[in-house]
């Protein structure tokens, strides 16, 4: 009884094809090995041709298919070239016009390099063997000196934590922000070609906030109209080293022209057992934790109720 290949396990297959060979080598016709093994003589013929063309174990391990890296565009010396340079490079870097990789650009890389020209999808097809992913990109500003940024986490910071732990201190981290009812909202759900409506007041109106966050948690803040000045400064900062009740902060900000400000200087300078203010490098946001504080601030504003007024 004859049975279909293709519904037999991946072991049974083996085996079958074991004993069609063991019965070729002992000089059987196919018409008699296919009754003898359960398949259609069509069948063996296959397996003594594969046999023929890529040997005894090949056929054993049911290799089918192409084999790796075959009928590919691009040889194994460019795809590793390719990415290396989406890696350690920008497309500006290599005059091609978009800020980030995306699956256009590296399209016009290899058209650019090689003279290969891959669709889009295809190239999306590569780029995830590749193992890149689509990724919301962190902001860098471009005026930011990675020198000094290297130096500040390599010297600085670690001199500022080594002085908080002598003198029984604790790190903050402060920033500024400001929230308003006319900010972008998130995405909603709704029926197909029906697009969702948001009511606000067409009036302008929002606050400001000074916040601060240590490293272990724990979260300051001062909401405020306007912009930030020396008097409102100060008041954040006595309001700060009222709640450590008796413990230094040691406090590091970035560098708003006001938090070098002459009043404040002079606060500080009065108050320099209770508090140590230090900064950032110039241009780098990205290492100050409060930063996230007020990214989540604003998505949870902008996604919920809209504000009716100043104060909800």
């Amino acid at each position: 009884m004859k049975e279909d290949g293709r519904k037999l396990s991946k072991e049974q297959q083996v085996e079958a094809r074991r004993r069609a060979a063991l019965l070729v080598k002992k000089g059987w016709n196919e018409r008699d090995i296919a009754e003898a093994v359960g398949v259609h003589p069509r069948t063996v013929q296959q397996w003594k041709q594969h046999q023929r063309e890529h040997g005894t174990q090949a056929l054993l391990r049911d290799e089918r298919g192409r084999k790796h890296g075959e009928k590919r565009h691009m040889s194994d010396a460019q795809e590793k070239e390719v990415r290396r340079l989406i890696t350690d490079k920008l497309p500006e870097q290599l005059k091609l016009p978009f800020a980030l990789w995306t699956r256009k650009a590296v399209a016009q890389l290899l058209a650019k390099r090689y003279g290969l020209k891959l669709p889009v999808r295809t190239m999306g097809l590569y780029l995830k063997r590749w193992g890149f992913t689509p990724q919301k990109p962190m902001k860098r500003a471009c005026e930011q000196r990675p020198k000094e940024v290297k130096e500040w986490l390599e010297q600085q910071y670690p001199q500022i934590a080594a002085q908080a732990k002598a003198e029984g201190a604790e790190i903050y981290w402060g920033d500024q922000t400001g929230v308003n009812n006319q900010a972008n909202v998130v995405r909603g759900y709704a029926p197909r070609g029906e697009t969702p409506e948001v009511r606000q007041m067409s009036k302008r109106f929002g606050s400001s906030m000074m916040s601060a966050v240590s490293n272990r948690g724990s979260a300051r803040w001062m909401v405020y109209q306007g912009a930030l000045n020396s008097a409102l400064l100060i008041r954040f900062l006595e309001r700060l080293v009222r709640s450590m009740k008796g413990r230094k902060v040691c406090l590091i900000l970035d560098n708003l022209r006001v938090h070098h400000s002459k009043p404040g200087k002079e606060w500080l300078a009065r108050h320099r057992e209770q508090i140590a203010v230090h900064h950032l490098p110039s241009y780098s946001p990205e290492l100050n934790p409060d930063e996230r504080l007020n990214r989540s601030l604003k998505s949870k504003r902008h996604g919920n109720d809209r504000a009716k007024g100043v104060a909800g």
